[in-house]
Order: structure tokens, then C-alpha cells, then sequence
């Protein structure tokens, strides 16, 4: 019974680092998109959102049936429940880039943000794009630096975010008002990707240590010379 278990916990990890590689790219497209102008990336974002759903069903379906027939106790159902908080997680990750893909669709043929506030959303981007790649990394090694190093870097996407205020709140604002309203949407979508890539993390952390840094995170180890 015991190869059998870690033969369908196998599989179902599997099956979530296919998920979180769909949410990498649909976060790195979702951008491109946003940046470029670039509508037919923008569909292959709204279009492959349905794939990382199905993955999710998947590895709900195949959780439950663990918990059923197996009844794991300890560090095997840690991993259980923490499979299925990241699916979901992933799922909702998945929405938020197409969230912005539909922004950028609905927008073209022109330019959703003004030239104005590109280079801000830039950094933002660039900052998702680091952290969607560390996510796969942390996800098929289990690497509780890489987790740690995401935690970490939140506050540059926090204090990202913030810049963000000053232009929708300035009386220069040159953008229309679509656009306002396009920049304050976006912004949050790009600020909740971050929060969710923390969550994810902790959740690796908690798989491998079995301590839950959201409630304490002073007691992380933080040397990530």
C-alpha cells in the first residue's frame, strides 16, 4: 500500500509542476502582452487558462481519492492538504494573468497604459517574471531558499505597487480615463500575483519543515548569501 500511495502522490506532483509552469508562462505573457500591445498573446493567455483549471480538477480529484483509500497521517497528509492549497493558489494565479490579458485584449489596437507609467509597470513585470520562474524551481526541488528568497522580496513589489497611486491620484494625468482605470486594475492584479507567489511559498516551507512561516516569519532563516 505504501508504493502505491507514492506512486499517485507522484503522479499528482506531477501534475502540479505542469500547473505551475502553465502559470509561468501565462504570467510572462500576460505581460508581453500588456507591453506590446500584442493581442494575439493576450488570446493564448485567455485561451490556455482553461488547461490550468483542468489541472486543478485534476489534482482535487486525485487528492480526495488519497485521503479516501489511503488516510495518510502525518508528513504524508501535510503534503496532501498542502497539494491542494497550492492548486489553488495556482489556479487563482492563473486567473490574475488572464485578468491582464483581457485588459490588454479589450484595450488593442491602443496601448493600455500611457508611455508615461511603462517603465513602472516594466519593473513590475520584470519582478513577476523572476518570481513565476522562481516558483517552478521551488515547486520541483522542494527548495526552501528559493521559498524563502520569495517571502523575502514582497516588499519590492509592495513598494512597486505604492508608485502606482501617485499617478492615479496626480491632476497631471495625461492617460484617458480608461486608462486610469485600466492602471489602478492592473496594478492589483500585478501586486495580488506577488501575494499569491508568497503564499505558495510558505506552503513549500510548510511541506518540508512542517512550520508554518506566515505565523511567525522572524523565524525564518534568512541567509540567502
Amino acid at each position: 500500500m505504501r508504493v502505491i500511495f507514492n506512486e499517485e502522490l507522484g503522479l499528482v506532483a506531477d501534475d502540479l509542476d505542469r500547473m505551475v509552469a502553465k502559470v509561468r508562462d501565462a504570467i510572462k505573457k500576460a505581460g508581453r502582452s500588456l507591453m506590446d500591445c500584442d493581442v494575439d498573446t493576450a488570446q493564448e493567455v485567455i485561451d490556455g487558462d482553461a488547461d490550468i483549471d483542468n489541472l486543478q480538477a485534476s489534482i482535487i480529484d486525485q487528492c480526495i481519492r488519497l485521503l479516501a483509500k489511503q488516510s495518510p497521517v502525518a508528513t504524508d497528509l501535510r503534503v496532501v492538504v498542502s497539494t491542494l492549497s497550492l492548486s489553488a493558489t495556482f489556479e487563482r494565479m492563473g486567473d490574475l494573468a488572464r485578468h491582464i490579458a483581457e485588459t490588454a485584449r479589450r484595450s488593442y489596437p491602443e496601448p493600455t497604459l500611457p508611455d508615461e507609467v511603462i517603465p513602472l509597470f516594466k519593473q513590475m513585470q520584470d519582478f513577476l517574471d523572476v518570481m513565476a520562474d522562481r516558483l517552478v524551481d521551488m515547486l520541483s526541488d522542494r527548495d526552501t531558499t528559493i521559498a524563502e528568497q520569495i517571502i523575502v522580496s514582497d516588499d519590492q513589489m509592495d513598494k512597486l505597487h505604492q508608485k502606482t497611486f501617485s499617478y492615479a491620484l496626480s491632476d497631471d494625468w495625461k492617460g484617458s480615463r480608461q486608462q486610469l482605470i485600466d492602471l489602478v486594475l492592473v496594478a492589483r492584479f500585478m501586486e495580488r500575483l506577488g501575494d499569491h507567489g508568497v503564499s505558495a511559498a510558505r506552503r513549500v516551507v510548510y511541506i518540508v519543515s512542517g512550520f508554518d512561516p506566515s505565523k511567525d516569519p522572524k523565524d525564518l532563516d534568512l541567509d540567502l548569501d
